[in-house]
């Protein structure tokens, strides 16, 4: 390989090494900050990201409340509880797997994958009714003396059903979907979900519940992402 090639793919800006990927997207045309445009399959899984950091915010929260602690913001859990609301339930569940994927899988899918459609589906409503207890539960910014403990057996339910859910949709559900489709019939798909997504918000939706993702995890001490580094085991 040439000098000039090496020094191509080896540049500094701002006293940092530009990536060799980017480099490469540069010496192909591309532009710096261009974004790549996110499969469906991709998008379903990310969102599944924020939901996921909802429920650790969650899981934080529950040995406090189960000692009938209340030194924590409880308007941020009520914020977690709304994104949750918005952005899981009526667009994800709704507007994308209710609305496709499990339509699609109940005509396409083996008799256990539609099986595990009924059951996804079931749970989607139970969610549905946790997320209700913990809006009212945290309406006021302070939830209420006796409240503690059945919040957090609430909170608990909610994540230990949603991790065994969301695990199952994207090691099992979603390959099986992407594998009904042609590539062609893929990318409509992933453009239909970016339509939907911006009609839904107005905006990148994804974009929106990082950020207020990050606000909330700020506000309640959890931003660090070294606070959850697990200590060394000892004999």
């Amino acid at each position: 390989m040439s000098n000039s090639v090496l020094l191509r793919r080896e540049i500094l800006l701002a006293g940092l090494l530009v990536p060799i990927g980017l480099a490469a997207q540069e010496e192909k045309g591309g532009h710096q900050g261009q974004e790549k445009p996110v499969g469906a399959v991709e998008d379903l899984m990310r969102e599944h990201g924020i939901l996921r950091r909802i429920l650790l915010v969650y899981a934080e929260v529950i040995a406090k409340l189960e000692a009938g602690a209340a030194d924590f913001d409880a308007g941020a859990i009520h914020r977690a509880a709304s994104l949750f609301r918005t952005f899981g339930e009526d667009y994800h569940e709704k507007k994308l797997e209710e609305a496709f994927i499990f339509p699609a899988m109940r005509t396409n899918g083996t008799p256990q994958i539609v099986a595990m459609t009924q059951v996804l589906a079931r749970q989607h409503d139970r969610g549905r009714q946790i997320t209700d207890h913990i809006l009212g539960a945290t309406a006021s910014g302070k939830i209420k003396t006796g409240l503690e403990k059945p919040l957090a057996e609430q909170m608990h339910n909610l994540v230990r059903m949603y991790q065994n859910h969301a695990a199952r949709e994207d090691t099992i559900l979603f390959p099986a979907w992407k594998k009904t489709l042609s590539q062609p019939k893929l990318d409509e798909m992933s453009d239909k979900f970016e339509g939907i997504e911006k009609q839904q918000f107005g905006t990148d939706g994804f974009d929106d519940a990082s950020r207020k993702m990050v606000e909330i995890e700020e506000k309640l001490g959890l931003a660090d992402l070294d606070h959850f580094t697990a200590s060394a085991p000892t004999l």
